[in-house]
């Protein structure tokens, strides 16, 4: 298991979304009945198979960085904002705000130090066009029954055709909604696929110590 590579995500949004709940479902396959609110940053590990079922098949960890939504911890998120390979944002359906904010949690995900407005975050779509981390979008709590009034105002929303990411929605309570097989499981495998990718490539062309120690030798051979 030590052999095995890891890529990190991020999962953020508003406070109260389910951020928890989700990355417990993903990782576990259960729901969390009692969760609690996020202080700071909490990690869990899903083992997954990239590009299952083919001869290039192999298992990656995957690292799911529950970020605390608490607006009072906003200074103090970005620490956790490095060396990243996916974000999934995640939105409450009965919340509208929580959709809408989804564009400021983007833009604070991946605003370097010398970008951030003075007035908080906003996502310019043209700002981050060559951004290449993969990104998926999740809608929580779809079996409230205030969906039914919150789904037409959340159809004005473009941030995941913005982003060019997948999205679904589910209830973390409900095993159902990533069933093995199902289009959520499917599309989340997919994510995971891509941000797998981001890793890999973001290696080529690195040196490892070996191979840095071998060209010195080479060069300084008579």
């Amino acid at each position: 298991m030590a052999d095995i590579d890891k890529v990190k995500v991020l999962v953020v949004g508003d406070s109260g979304v389910g951020k928890t709940s989700l990355v417990h479902l993903i990782c576990h396959n259960q729901p969390c009945y009692n969760p609690t609110a996020t202080i700071g940053c909490s990690v869990e590990v899903k083992l997954h198979e990239y590009r299952a079922g083919t001869p290039s098949e192999k298992d990656f960890f995957v690292e799911l960085w529950d970020i605390g939504g608490a607006a009072s911890h906003a200074n103090s998120r970005s620490i956790f904002y490095h060396q990243v390979q996916g974000i999934i944002l995640v939105h409450d359906l009965t919340n509208r705000k929580s959709h809408q904010n989804l564009r400021k949690w983007l833009a604070e995900t991946l605003s370097k130090d010398d970008l951030k407005p003075t007035n908080g975050y906003d996502f310019d779509p043209e700002q981050f066009a060559g951004n290449q981390i993969p990104i998926l979008v999740i809608g929580t709590k779809v079996d409230s029954a205030q969906i039914l009034r919150e789904r037409n105002a959340l159809q004005l929303s473009h941030i995941a055709e913005e982003c060019g990411a997948d999205e679904f929605n589910l209830d973390s309570w409900q095993v159902k909604y990533l069933a093995p097989g199902s289009t959520n499981a499917v599309k989340l495998s997919r994510f995971f696929d891509k941000v797998v990718e981001r890793k890999l490539s973001s290696n080529q062309g690195h040196i490892s110590p070996q191979q840095s120690r071998r060209m010195w030798k080479a060069s300084h051979a008579d």
